[in-house]
């Protein structure tokens, strides 16, 4: 699946056109259609005739391939009818194993969210690009969602280092992994055996958000789509050199594509501040700029570029078997077809530095849970036209997102005193030790991954406790306003909190599950759905598909 790659040096000028110089785009005929092109010694008439076969053609390629405009990763597929089965045979398809339904988010009646993962495995890519044969992990995670009206839609980033709770998966020969408390996101795929079913199971968990399909990109897949729709146009704010990425670039605009664009958006040493953080705004600027060229009328006019694109596409992803076919992929690059690229809005989970490790990221408390509300709602983020009505409030089946990082005011502490400073606890930085004494298995791993849905991010499990009639929490000293704050995010009563003297003044809280404690889907078939916020959070980093000066800085 090689690709011819023609890239200028930095800084050159490979722009076909310049519209502020007024030269227009001119497309050149491609060899299949010069050879169809004889001379035409019969006259006028002929020369009609000929004129007429050559639109009728024009006309049954843009019939056929409509569906092409859509979302760059997983547009193209539609394809030319005669040539249906040799794209069928390009597509790579996995059956996901998804666990418990009623575990699941409640999905949204039409709305679309789809998995966007590009690994970073270098399987069967020699070494081109180091730790030759490494199975990968979760590089870059986007879920872009799709309103039920095809009026706009979210694309939003989650950073690959992360800590999340990834839980319990199983792959398609019946292999059980493990869960992990607490791991860094990108290796709920490819550690340890984990499938793009435990990144689709860690993202719904973490999101509170049904995720309906996947799809998977590798590093090739950049490099022979962005070939494919004869480049993309990027921005430099500056001059970069990434001596990590091989990415040279002059201040200015640039159409890169093959290895070029790889270097584009694997690029974070040379701009910003140097992490991931400042790498996923590239990528985002990248994608827009994709999705801009596939639904340009030089791309869906051009028959010969439409078969490259559509070759190129089915042959990189790798997708659920619920779209694993051309006619499934089809329908839904049609529907995202539908989507103006102005009303795709891009953001980034907002995240806040780990208190445990510098280098590592958690979720920013309520930021994250309204976004996710927002996305699971099915509430535009695209800015509203000044007087414009707001949305209606989704259905009872929305998913109710997580809880704010600071908890909830607790109920009165034992003893009688209300807990006045319990709304003012916060619960990232808590410790949560949960021992199970059910007497039922898994019961422990499922609250922690409750608890830091709900902003508890140092939740985690511990050995099985003897056998309990009912929950208690104990606390040690100076830390019953914490204590009570838990019980109150549980729904506990006052009495189940206890001071333990044997706990220490370092030492966090200690939660001991018994039989009375609901498991995970009655607390979810029990928890009344919370409002849909109407704005997005303050801050939110962010940028429009249709964003043309958006530079990497």
């Amino acid at each position: 699946m090689q690709q011819d790659i023609h890239n200028g040096g930095a800084g050159a000028d490979r722009h076909p056109a310049d519209p502020a110089r007024g030269i227009p785009a001119q497309r050149p005929h491609t060899p299949a259609e010069a050879a169809s092109e004889p001379p035409h010694p019969g006259g006028r008439a002929a020369r009609r005739r000929a004129l007429t076969a050559r639109r009728t053609r024009r006309r049954r390629v843009l019939k056929w391939t409509g569906g092409l405009a859509a979302f760059a990763l997983v547009a193209g597929c539609g394809g030319a009818y005669y040539a249906y089965q040799h794209f069928n045979n390009n597509i790579t398809a996995v059956k996901v194993q998804l666990g418990n339904e009623a575990e699941r988010p409640k999905p949204v009646a039409d709305a679309l969210n789809i998995l966007v993962i590009g690994t970073d495995s270098r399987e069967g890519l020699g070494r081109e690009y180091g730790d030759e044969g490494s199975a990968g992990h979760a590089d870059t995670t986007l879920l872009f969602h799709i309103a039920k009206d095809r009026s706009n839609a979210t694309a939003l980033s989650i950073p690959r280092d992360l800590m999340v709770p990834v839980p319990e998966c199983r792959t398609p020969d019946g292999k059980t992994i493990p869960g992990t408390a607490r791991t860094m996101f990108n290796n709920s795929l490819g550690q340890e055996g984990r499938d793009p079913g435990c990144t689709w199971k860690t993202v719904e968990k973490v999101t509170g958000i049904r995720v309906d399909h996947f799809v998977m990109v590798n590093f090739d897949a950049v490099k022979t789509l962005s070939t494919a729709v004869g480049g993309v146009e990027v921005c430099a704010a500056k001059d970069i050199n990434d001596p990590d990425s091989h990415l040279r670039m002059a201040k200015g605009r640039h159409v890169v594509q093959g290895d070029e664009a790889l270097a584009f958006v694997r690029t974070r040493h040379a701009v910003g501040l140097g992490g991931d953080l400042t790498r996923i705004p590239l990528q985002q600027q990248f994608i827009g700029s994709m999705i801009r060229s596939i639904k340009s009328s030089d791309t869906l006019t051009n028959p010969a570029k439409l078969w490259k694109l559509a070759d190129s596409a089915t042959k990189a992803l790798t997708v659920d078997s619920g779209i694993g076919s051309v006619d499934k992929l089809k329908d839904l690059a049609l529907d995202l077809s539908k989507v103006d690229s102005g009303k795709i809005t891009f953001a980034t989970v907002p995240v806040l530095d780990d208190p445990a490790d510098e280098n590592r990221l958690v979720l920013k408390q309520p930021d994250a849970a309204q976004l996710f509300s927002m996305v699971g709602g099915d509430r535009s983020l695209t800015e509203p036209a000044a007087g414009a009505a707001a949305p209606e409030a989704p259905a009872a089946s929305a998913p109710a997102a997580p809880a704010a990082t600071s908890a909830p005011a607790a109920p009165a502490a034992p003893g009688g005193a209300a807990s006045t400073a319990a709304a003012a606890v916060d619960a990232k930085d808590l410790r949560v030790t949960v021992r199970n004494g059910t007497g039922t298995p898994g019961q422990a791993q499922q609250t922690v991954d409750r608890l830091v849905a709900k902003g508890y991010a140092k939740a985690a499990t511990a050995a099985n406790a003897p056998v309990a009639t009912a929950t208690s929490i104990a606390h040690p000293a100076g830390k019953a306003a914490e204590a009570a704050a838990l019980a109150a995010a549980l729904g506990l009563p006052a009495e189940a909190v206890k001071a333990d003297p044997k706990l220490g003044a370092r030492d966090g809280l200690v939660l001991v599950l018994g039989k009375d404690a609901p498991s995970a889907a009655a607390a979810q078939a029990a928890a009344t759905p919370a409002a849909v916020p109407s704005e997005a959070p303050k801050d939110l980093q962010r940028v429009q598909g249709d964003d043309v000066d958006a530079c990497a800085r």
